[in-house]
Parts: structure tokens; sequence; C-alpha cells
């Protein structure tokens, strides 16, 4: 995939993963709710992934909208967010969630945490 502008990008896989998540915590029906992710300090490689839903935006917040699903990312996240691809494994192998994130100059091996 080639980024045409800055933003947070979905697969189909994540999509429909997150949407049958938000139906099994009942709120698949209400629209105000979107999914939260944001970049905290810690892990093996310093920077963690942080997902969430959510229902109220802040002031700062930069919100996107790919593959059918709003996601919303803080200003400070976004700086290591930008053009992140979030994937979706469920196979042999398959890690669940994970983001494929072209600013991240190393990550771990579980591929829950980065370094730029």
């Amino acid at each position: 995939m080639v980024a045409t502008d800055n933003g947070i990008y979905v697969s189909d896989k994540a999509r429909d993963k997150v949407r049958k998540l938000f139906e099994e915590a009942g709120v698949g029906n209400d629209p105000s709710y979107f999914l939260r992710v944001s970049v905290v300090g810690g892990g093996c490689s310093g920077l963690s992934y942080k997902m969430d839903f959510d229902n109220e935006q802040k002031p700062m917040d930069q919100v996107f909208e790919d593959n059918g699903l709003k996601v919303v990312t803080d200003l400070k996240s976004f700086l290591y967010l930008v053009n992140t691809r979030l994937e979706f494994s469920d196979g042999l192998n398959g890690k669940g969630f994970y983001f494929d994130n072209p600013n991240a100059s190393r990550s771990c091996g579980c591929g829950e945490s980065f370094a730029v």
C-alpha cells in the first residue's frame, strides 16, 4: 500500500475484527464509538501501541476514517503513527492486532513495541 496522504489505515481483517469486538462490547450500533489508538512509553523497544474503544473526542485529537472505521489518536501519538496500517492476523502463527509502522526503526519480536 502506498499512502497518498498522512493518515492511519485499517486492513479489511482488522476492520472486521474491530467491528466484531464492538458488537461483543455492546456498542456495535452506537455510532458515537470509535477506535482510539495511541503510543505510550514502555515495552522492550521503548514505545508501545495502545488501542481502546472510546466515544469522547478531545480538542487536539486527529480523526481518520479508513475502510469504514473511524480511528482517533492524540496529536503526540500521531507523530509516531503517520501512515501506519492496523493489521490483524489470526493464522497458526497469528499475533492478533499489530501495526505496520513505516516510522519504526526497530520493533521487538512480539510486535507490540517499537523504537524510532
